[in-house]
């Protein structure tokens, strides 16, 4: 239904002027003729119709443009939240995993090589959560980027 939302208003309109000159009985036509014939001299007649049209179809383009626009905003906030919620669900795991860590620390003979590479994936994890929340641009290239291996 959305689709056809400027059809449904001409319609509208175009029904509710149709009614009022049956009603009211007004020759519209004729009217718009004859003001238009009061410009005759200055020519206006020639400029007015064209720039009726532009107008409207200005307008029209204005309001395609915004609900663009909207969907746009949405879709930023779906992607915000998205993150958000991958940030909140990673943090948990990490905090999680730290149980292994300590239990590791704990646990004679166990390589501090290991450990290392534990404490350095874990810092490269948070790095890549905090770029790809802090993204200027939201696009694909954008998001690639943010988590490409460094």
């Amino acid at each position: 239904m959305k689709k056809y939302k400027f059809t449904l208003i001409g319609l509208t309109i175009s029904l509710i002027t149709y009614l009022g000159a049956i009603i009211l009985e007004l020759d519209l036509f004729e009217n718009l003729a004859e003001f238009l014939w009061r410009f005759e001299d200055i020519e206006l007649d020639e400029v007015a119709i064209p720039l009726f049209v532009f107008i409207l179809f200005a307008l029209l383009n204005l309001i395609d443009w915004h609900e663009k626009h909207k969907a746009s905003i949405e879709k930023i906030k779906v992607y915000k939240a998205m993150v958000f919620s991958t940030h909140h669900i990673l943090n948990n795991f990490l905090n999680q995993m730290f149980l292994f860590k300590v239990e590791a620390d704990n646990t004679e003979g166990f390589p501090t090589e290991t450990l290392d590479l534990y404490d350095q994936i874990i810092r490269e994890t948070k790095a890549q959560i905090e770029e790809l929340s802090n993204l200027d641009e939201i696009s694909e290239a954008a998001i690639f980027k943010s988590v490409k291996s460094k």
